[in-house]
């Protein structure tokens, strides 16, 4: 039997697991697993400027390819901690990463010893398990069982913690042997699937909600196909975007509190039966008044989480299952029920959601200096097209972009759903355009979110990963302010300031063309939305040329209120912008505006 160090073994494992990609920042608890990194070969590794910057370039790496699973190291002590917000993100959207740190010997473990602290435990409830492994034998296991949960049922995060003299100890173990265990997804059952269908039979207005479910199982093909069988209007949740091409004519649009359509959230409210799959009705989906959500309606949820069913709210039937296994069943069942005479006919009210997308729409076009935000998606919409991946976190720059941008492919909106950390979307999109650098990559931060993590651009840099991002800039935490406004307030969410080193930037502070270039990488001020195309298509050449992300920061006037509930009320969104009333004032919208 061959002999090698536990960290050596580990190494082995996630190659033969698919692995050959890792993010981290080396140490001196995890030096020896970073040594076998080396030795043993076939992983690539990005040096990342912060631990929490390494947790999410694992993440966008992962979201960004099916059957990816990012993996980011770090040594003993803050290194975990510092991971401890990339692993809730990853829980709580479902998402894969392993997470591997370094970990004072084990004899200390109980002594305080420097930068020794009990990682597993603090990272227990935003993982699916976390082990501090004290045997070296069982190293191989504890990775095997690591990848086996990650991709078994509901998919998540797992952290690691090695010793260093763990990683130091040799064990026998043999590579070319080695195989994976078998992944565990519940399926749904014929009868289940017919059952749900069958509501369908007594329904007039039916949608489907096609949530992160259906994009974490590679099932968006099936959904379409499905979708197009029975003529039912499809509505995206945002972890979900993507799932049917934005043009696609049974495309209803998003409905929420906050990152919604007008006419996705007029559509939902005609319905009659829903049909969620892979979601799990998130509060700013349904929001709060669950009331107005569920009332006059019929509900069926497919979920791969058995405890999802009925968390939120009780539905009339539940099928534990993964949703490509479900969709299966309920595309065999459509076939034959249309071929039998069976289905009825659905398209009036398929041509009723569309005939809504055509005339609810929002206002883009503001030819305003300093620039409304809404200008910004316009020219987004013109300058990038469908093969496009937006990377992009939380604030009113992720739901104006949800209202106003267009997603085309599943995977293509990679978004940090229910954790929402800012300073995700940087490493995110260095995760994802590592992932497929063939893809082209816009990421869409606001000021705040931009500053949390700027140093990770060094990264990209440094390992040549070249990709557009857009920075819209009002000195503000805009969201927070807006929230405020419901309790009339407007406090500690000012970040405007005379930069006494860039005064032509008057009150907005932080000059972000200078740190951007300082870093390595390079940046583009707007301040007319006449000129926002003309920077885009700059910053796409700039992209290509020197291999690095070009930042594109867009001067936008101080306060603009973004459509959203501020009773956290679907049916009672408020609109604080006028509204499009003639095409002009929409000239990016899906449909032309019908007036």
């Amino acid at each position: 039997m061959p002999r090698m160090t536990a960290a050596a073994a580990a190494v082995e494992i996630l190659k033969r697991e698919g692995v050959d990609q890792a993010f981290g920042v080396p140490g001196a608890a995890i030096n020896p697993f970073y040594r076998e990194l080396k030795n043993v070969g076939g992983i690539n590794h990005t040096l990342a400027r912060h631990v929490e910057g390494a947790s999410h370039m694992a993440e966008g790496y992962t979201r960004a390819k099916a059957g990816n699973i990012g993996v980011c190291i770090g040594t003993s002590g803050p290194a975990g901690t510092d991971m401890i917000t990339g692993l809730y993100s990853a829980i709580a959207d479902s998402i894969p990463i392993l997470c591997i740190t370094g970990q004072a010997p084990v004899s200390k473990l109980h002594k305080e010893d420097f930068q020794a602290v009990d990682i597993a435990t603090i990272a227990k409830p935003v993982t699916k398990a976390a082990t501090t492994v004290l045997e070296a034998a069982q190293v191989p296991g504890v990775f095997q069982q690591a990848f086996h949960l990650m991709r078994s049922g509901r998919p998540g995060p797992v952290l690691i913690d090695l010793p260093i003299d763990v990683q130091l100890t040799e064990i026998e173990f043999d590579p070319e042997t080695y195989e994976p265990l078998p992944v565990y997804k519940p399926s749904a059952t014929r009868a289940q699937a017919e059952k749900a269908l069958g509501f369908l039979l007594e329904s007039e207005r039916p949608l489907i909600v096609a949530g992160g479910g259906i994009i974490n199982a590679d099932a968006s093909d099936l959904l379409v196909e499905f979708a197009e069988l029975t003529s039912i209007p499809v509505i995206s949740t945002l972890m979900g975007w993507g799932t049917i091409p934005d043009d696609h004519e049974l495309a209803a649009g998003m409905v929420g509190v906050q990152t919604a359509h007008r006419y996705g959230n007029a559509t939902f409210l005609e319905s009659d039966f829903v049909l969620g799959i892979g979601n799990r009705w998130a509060n700013r989906h349904t929001g709060y008044n669950l009331e107005a959500y569920t009332k006059g309606r019929k509900f069926v949820h497919v979920d791969i989480e058995p405890t999802q069913l009925g968390k939120i709210f009780a539905p009339d039937y539940g099928i534990a299952s993964d949703a490509k296994v479900a969709l299966e069943l309920f595309v065999e069942i459509a076939k034959e029920w249309k071929a039998a005479g069976k289905l009825p006919d659905f398209t009036a009210w398929a041509a009723s959601a569309q005939e809504r997308k055509a005339t609810l729409q929002r206002r883009t076009h503001f030819e305003n200096i300093p620039m409304k935000p809404q200008r910004v998606y316009e020219e987004m919409n013109k300058a990038f097209g469908p093969e496009t991946r937006y990377v992009t976190t939380i604030g009113l720059s992720q739901i104006a972009a949800a209202q106003f941008l267009h997603v085309y492919k599943p995977r293509h909106w990679v978004n940090c759903g229910q954790a929402g950390p800012l300073g995700w979307t940087i490493p995110a999109a260095i995760g994802a355009a590592t992932a497929q650098p063939d893809v082209p990559v816009v990421a869409l931060s606001g000021d705040y979110d931009f500053q949390f993590m700027i140093e990770e651009l060094a990264v990209a840099a440094q390992h040549k990963v070249p990709y557009v991002h857009v920075l819209v800039n009002n000195a503000y935490l805009g969201l927070i302010r807006q929230a405020q406004g419901g309790l009339g307030i407007n406090f500690e969410v000012n970040l405007e300031f005379e930069n006494i080193n860039t005064p032509e930037i008057g009150v907005y502070g932080v000059d972000h063309v200078k740190v951007a270039e300082g870093l390595g990488v390079k940046a583009i001020r707007v301040t007319d939305p006449e000129k926002l195309g003309e920077a885009f298509e700059q910053a796409k050449k700039l992209a290509q040329e020197f291999q690095v992300p070009v930042v594109v920061e867009a001067i936008l006037e101080r306060v603009t209120n973004i459509a959203m509930s501020k009773t956290v009320d679907m049916s009672d969104v408020t609109e604080f912008e006028e509204l499009a009333t003639e095409p002009g004032h929409a000239p990016t919208a899906i449909k032309a505006l019908k007036v």
